[in-house]
């Protein structure tokens, strides 16, 4: 796969493709509404010429400038540059008239903004001002502001075309940008090498529906899964084999719980499932499903390897002031399971004390 530095030179190397048929059509309306001034004014041949040239011709000869180039980017950086000393000329060459002159230095300095390229709007501006200041000097046009009707309607196309593929542009982005939001979310609430809930979220959703419980008193139940001699296993067969015995549990305990219900990797060999709406011998059932399908896990490289879990369960009760009390109680039900010889599911009764070590 490439890595983003790859991505960001094809993007880079690509850039002249993306801009030109922006202004091949850009250039085009834009020389509908120079050529409305023209007309109007009786221009004289050679400015006839020279907006073919700039408006029909110049998109043109960009693209081949950059086709050519052994620096594609830094060609198309330089085209773009040339296209506001183009509309910084034709200010002048229009007697200022003022609404295809400030919508011709609008459009092409908006257009450096949303290149993407950094601070090229800027690096622009001295190539527009420059130019118009240099085409009034030599030409020395009266300033005629008023638009006429004809005017007007050959310079709207420009302006809303414009509007609308910046419109768009900018919608495409932001759901470019909402999809990426929502994968950042899903890999902050997922843990990678199980596919469970990571710890912060099931925490989250564990402390919601305790929360709950105290309000309406719907039921809820908490398991915490060990797996037996887990590090015996890392010392014996290399975490290799701890990463592949990892791996499955979490679509195995996925399988074995409610839709309703949320399972999540609490760290390391441990795991932890919220039983929503569920009482202690339903959840009992969920549990037994979970250890007993885990002592029939087989691992595809380690067939020799036969898995056992140990389960504690604690029920919601009006006592747990929150979530951390929870929990405590059903880590230590899951320590009575190890100590009354693993492989099995406790059940959290009030004669186990909450400050056994594990």
């Amino acid at each position: 796969m490439p890595d983003s530095a790859s991505r960001s030179d094809s993007f880079k190397r690509s850039a002249y493709r993306r801009i030109y048929p922006l202004r091949a059509i850009g250039m085009a309306l834009g020389g509908l509404a120079v050529a409305s001034v023209l007309i109007e004014q009786h221009a004289a041949p050679w400015r006839w010429a020279l907006m073919i040239v700039s408006c029909l011709l110049w998109p043109q000869i960009a693209l081949l400038r950059a086709r050519l180039s052994a620096d594609r980017y830094r060609t198309e950086k330089h085209n773009l540059l040339i296209d506001s000393a183009i509309a910084g000329m034709w200010a002048p060459l229009l007697h200022f008239n003022l609404l295809p002159s400030v919508v011709l230095v609008t459009v092409t300095t908006f257009d450096k903004l949303s290149s993407g390229m950094r601070r090229l709007w800027l690096q622009s501006l001295p190539g527009l001002f420059g130019a118009a200041v240099l085409t009034t000097l030599i030409v020395r046009p009266p300033v005629e502001l008023q638009s006429s009707l004809l005017v007007i309607l050959c310079t709207l196309p420009l302006l809303v075309v414009h509007t609308l593929s910046s419109s768009i542009g900018s919608y495409r982005l932001i759901r470019t940008v909402s999809r990426q939001n929502k994968l950042l979310e899903v890999l902050r609430r997922t843990d990678a090498q199980t596919g469970l809930f990571a710890r912060d979220h099931w925490q989250e959703q564990a402390d919601a529906a305790l929360q709950r419980f105290h309000a309406t008193g719907q039921p809820a139940c908490l398991l915490m899964i060990d797996i037996d001699h887990f590090k015996d296993i890392n010392d014996t067969y290399g975490h290799a084999a701890g990463d592949e015995v990892i791996g499955p549990v979490g679509p195995l305990i996925r399988d074995c719980i409610r839709e309703e219900d949320s399972a999540g990797r609490y760290g390391g060999d441990e795991f932890a499932v919220l039983c929503r709406n569920l009482r202690a011998s339903d959840a009992t059932a969920i549990a037994e499903r979970i250890r007993a399908r885990l002592q029939d896990l087989h691992l595809a490289h380690y067939p020799q390897l036969r898995l056992t879990s140990s389960i504690g369960l604690a029920a919601a009760e009006p006592g747990f002031a929150n979530l951390r009390a929870w929990m405590n109680a059903a880590d230590t039900a899951l320590y009575a399971a190890k100590e009354l010889g693993r492989n099995q599911v406790a059940e959290r009764s009030p004669s186990l004390a909450f400050d056994l070590p594990r």
